[in-house]
């Protein structure tokens, strides 16, 4: 089937480029993909010398042909461009506006000129149309195009090697063997004419053109011949751009997707006349078209799909494969760039190749950075959650250096999964992190089970010194304090070899273990002087209970009974002597072995005032306890000070002194009490008036019984009524009381005699009785009759005692 002919005007009469229509002829001919595969042919001739017509049979392409049944005149305006059907590889045509035409006139030949550097820079092979008739003539119409022809291409900087091919119209019977010398040696003399540079004075034709000749019969007289030569013509251009092909020196052809691009620049720079640098031209367009396919495959890769999705994914969570999906989709993008750029400059090719990976990188690196960080977050939860079980199994060192090395090595086979082939992005900043973060976590972790134990052990010895102590320093001794320093010691070292026990799995340093040692032993210390504080805050009531204890109390913790035999101020001076030693124990906090004279001081201050020269204070030179330190005690161990011990004093003494007097006035009371008895001088008298008394009883011994029992009946109200406990609170008190027990005591008295006597006597006691010597019965009743007198029974008005006297 053949090839659609298409064409468009490349640029119009006045010079200007026609883009967009070039545009669309490359998408027409699908030019783009011919990459280096095409070739451009271009014509170059006098008005009206049937060029038009020639590339309409050679290439079969439709360029309108000169009416000549109209006249002569100018049929093609600027250069137009078709492609050539059937001809493999894709062939472009060029058709110029032809040279010395009426309608430009003599003095117009600049866009002659721009013309023909254009299709020199352009085109791979320039037909040169010109007559048969004018070979050999000096001043033909081919003379001045041939002269345009080498004036420009002096100023491409570094022209390739173009074909020129000489196409002789209406050849006549001259054998082309004898026209193509005197054509040649027309063609040097033009060209050693020209002016050319200085760099190529000596340059031969030959290294900047290829030029062939070929002879074509009158299209009007023999068209046929005509037809048949150019169908040879035309088998000379299937593949012109093969090795011996038609085509001259390819290395300065841009790749077809250039084409349009390269060729406005041409146009610009030629517009511009400026001179033409092939080598520049080429590297500028490969630039150009490279950045925009780069261009292209930016958009392409953003646009697509997998990218997108994946995009999505790391933004939430680790996505597994990450690194070989967008490793292909990379491959993929660059791949295809290498197949678009293949044919440009190779140095701007890999140039704006790695800048196409830059950039893809750059749109790759957020994700990657996204993943990581899930990466990293993910291998730092599975080593909290990990670490935390492993804590349960086996020591805490232990189990940190296990889950960090499993978890190091997680998160390196996740970098290696997450790793880009085309990139070697360095990962080390974020495992870094990672074990930043882990070095944390377990720092965290061990400080908080490093505070539970400690917190644990400092409860026990707590525990085991605040209740100890505080006993001790409520007995308050002079073994108080060695006692509390050995029990510190013992528990201390208790608590301290557990807790090394319990830190042993930590592997923690010297100095650290040292550290949480002191501390322990620190807080055991902390804890004495807690509790010696306290109690030095409650020493003025621990210093009047054990003056009361003392003071109310006798050797055996019985109450005393002030009966008038005791020494008072021994006993008040023993009790506050123990004070004294309460406060000076509690004055200062003695956990060294360092000596001090608190108590001799308060002693000789306080409570031995009787020595010479202590009894006038008032002429002391000094007051010991006027200060607000104790001697060779620092300040931290004080508790009380001097001053406040006086004072402490002072008040303990005046809170005491009530009890004292009470203790006195009960001892008098008693002492007048318990004196029954009445003057030595009364006895004295009772005997010598009451001797006429005594010797009647002793003559009439019935008094004598008479009187027994009514000491016995005294002696029962006595006892029962308690008349004297009851006389010890005082006369008259007791006189009120025994006035109201007097009556119900007597009529109770009566009434167990009666119950008494009623009641018969028991056999076994008739018996025993009877077994009994008189003299035994006898000392027996007198024992009994005394004794009940002291037999006590119980009833609703009070205590009661019976008597054997009935019986």
């Amino acid at each position: 089937m053949a090839d659609a002919c298409f064409s468009t005007q490349l640029i119009d009469g006045d010079g200007v480029f026609n883009v967009t229509g070039l545009e669309n002829f490359m998408k027409e001919v699908r030019l783009a993909e011919c990459g280096l595969s095409y070739a451009v042919v271009s014509i170059m001739g006098p008005q009206s010398s049937g060029k038009s017509t020639l590339l309409n049979h050679l290439f079969r392409t439709n360029f309108r042909e000169m009416d000549a049944f109209k006249g002569r005149s100018q049929t093609t305006k600027g250069i137009w461009l078709a492609k050539a059907q059937n001809i493999e590889p894709c062939t472009l045509v060029m058709d110029l506006e032809g040279t010395d035409g009426r309608e430009r006139g003599e003095d117009d030949t600049a866009f002659e000129k721009q013309s023909a550097l254009f299709a020199l820079a352009v085109s791979d092979i320039v037909l040169i149309n010109m007559w048969c008739h004018d070979i050999g003539r000096e001043q033909a119409a081919n003379k001045p195009l041939l002269k345009t022809v080498f004036q420009v291409m002096m100023r491409l900087f570094s022209p390739r090697k173009t074909t020129l091919l000489f196409v002789i119209r209406d050849k006549s019977r001259t054998p082309l063997e004898n026209l193509e010398p005197i054509l040649r040696e027309d063609i040097q003399k033009i060209w050693d004419g020209v002016p050319k540079p200085h760099a190529h004075k000596e340059t031969p034709l030959s290294e900047f053109f290829n030029v062939q000749v070929v002879g074509l019969s009158s299209y009007e007289e023999k068209e046929e011949l005509f037809k048949e030569q150019v169908s040879d013509l035309r088998d000379r251009f299937q593949h012109s751009i093969a090795p011996g092909g038609l085509a001259g020196d390819r290395r300065g052809v841009v790749p077809a997707s250039g084409f349009s691009f390269s060729s406005q620049q041409f146009w610009k720079v030629i517009k511009e006349n400026k001179d033409l640098d092939l080598p520049a031209h080429k590297v500028m367009v490969a630039t150009v078209r490279c950045e925009e396919i780069g261009n292209e495959k930016i958009a392409s890769f953003t646009a697509d799909e997998e990218w997108q999705q994946l995009e999505e994914a790391v933004q939430h969570d680790y996505c597994p494969g990450f690194g070989k999906k967008i490793s292909s989709l990379l491959d993929r993008c660059l791949s295809e760039y290498d197949m678009e750029a293949i044919y440009f400059d190779e140095g701007v090719r890999s140039s704006k190749r790695q800048q196409l990976e830059s950039k893809l990188l750059q749109l790759v690196n957020p994700a990657y950075q996204s993943l990581m960080g899930h990466l990293r977050t993910r291998t730092l939860e599975g080593f909290k959650e990990s670490f935390d079980k492993a804590l349960e199994k086996e020591g805490f060192a232990a189990a940190a250096r296990d889950c960090t090395h499993t978890f190091l090595e997680k998160f390196d086979k996740g970098s290696e999964d997450a790793a880009i082939q085309q990139v070697n992005w360095d990962t080390s900043k974020v495992k870094d992190k990672l074990k930043r973060d882990i070095e944390g976590h377990v720092a965290s972790v061990r400080a908080t089970k490093l505070s539970e134990v400690c917190a644990k052990y400092e409860a026990q010895l707590t525990k085991a010194l605040a209740e100890p102590v505080e006993a001790l320093l409520d007995s308050a001794s002079e073994d108080t304090w060695p006692a509390i320093r050995k029990l510190l010691q013992r528990e201390t070292k208790a608590a301290v070899l557990g807790l090394e026990s319990a830190v042993s799995s930590f592997e923690l340093d010297e100095s650290t273990e040292k550290e949480l040692l002191a501390k322990l032993e620190k807080h055991g210390k902390s804890v004495v002087e807690s509790k010696a504080k306290e109690e030095a805050g409650r020493v003025l009531i621990r210093m009047k209970d054990r003056f009361s204890t003392l003071f109310s109390r006798d050797a055996d913790s019985m109450p005393r009974v002030w009966t008038g035999k005791e020494d008072i101020k021994a006993i008040t001076k023993t009790a506050r002597s123990a004070s004294m030693k309460l406060l000076s124990t509690m004055a200062a906090i003695r956990l060294e072995e360092d000596g001090d004279n608190i108590e001799n001081t308060l002693s000789l201050a306080l409570v031995d005032t009787s020595r010479p020269g202590t009894t006038d204070r008032s002429i002391q030179s000094s007051d010991p306890l006027a200060s607000s330190s104790w001697e060779t005690v620092p300040e931290e161990k004080t508790l009380i000070t001097p001053v406040r011990c006086k004072n402490l004093w002072r008040q303990f003494k005046a809170e005491t002194e009530y009890t004292v007097t009470q203790a006195i006035a009960a001892q008098e009371a008693n002492k007048r009490n318990n004196n029954w008895l009445p003057p030595p001088w009364a006895l004295a008298a009772m005997a010598i008036l009451g001797f006429n008394e005594f010797m009647t009883l002793l003559r009439n011994p019935l008094y004598l019984l008479v009187i027994f029992v009514v000491y016995l009946v005294g002696k029962a109200i006595w006892v029962q009524s308690e008349i004297g406990r009851e006389f010890q609170h005082g006369f008259l008190p007791a006189i009120l009381s025994l006035s109201t027990k007097f009556v119900p005591t007597i009529m109770n008295i009566l009434k167990r005699l009666a119950d008494e006597g009623q009641r018969p006597a028991g056999p076994e006691r008739q018996r025993e009785m009877e077994l009994q010597p008189k003299s035994t019965r006898n000392g027996s009743y007198s024992n009994v009759t005394s004794a009940g007198s002291s037999s006590v029974t119980t009833s609703e008005i009070g205590p009661e005692y019976s008597s054997p006297v009935a019986q």
